[in-house]
C-alpha cells in the first residue's frame, strides 16, 4: 500500500468551482481498481487550501489513476481556478518524498 497526501491552495476567487470538482473527482476515483481511500477537504479557516489524502493498493493503481479521464479534467479545472501551491507526497514503507 501507498499513500498520497499534501496540500493544494487555489486562488479565493476559484474554490466554490475546485471543491465542486473535488468532489466529482472523489466519486469517480473511488471506483478505480486499487483505490482504498481518496479525500480532498477544506482546511479550517483556510477555505482556498484544500488537504489530499488518499491510499492505493500499489504503484500500478496509482499510475493508471493519473491516466484516468476525471483527472485530466480534473486537472483542467485546476488550471482554470488557479493553483497558488501544491504540496503532495508519496508515502512508501514509511518514506516520504514528492509526488512528482
Amino acid at each position: 500500500m501507498l499513500i498520497v497526501t499534501g496540500i493544494v491552495e487555489v486562488a479565493p476567487d476559484g474554490v466554490e468551482n475546485a471543491a465542486k470538482a473535488a468532489q466529482q473527482m472523489v466519486a469517480e476515483t473511488m471506483k478505480e481498481p486499487g483505490c482504498l481511500t481518496y479525500e480532498f477537504s477544506q482546511i479550517l479557516g483556510q477555505p482556498n487550501r484544500f488537504r489530499i489524502y488518499e491510499e492505493w493498493q500499489d504503484q500500478a493503481a496509482l499510475e493508471a489513476h493519473f491516466t484516468a479521464p476525471h483527472m485530466a479534467a480534473f486537472q483542467g479545472v485546476l488550471a482554470e481556478v488557479g493553483v497558488i501551491s501544491a504540496d503532495i507526497y508519496r508515502v512508501v514503507g514509511g518514506i516520504k518524498q514528492p509526488l512528482n
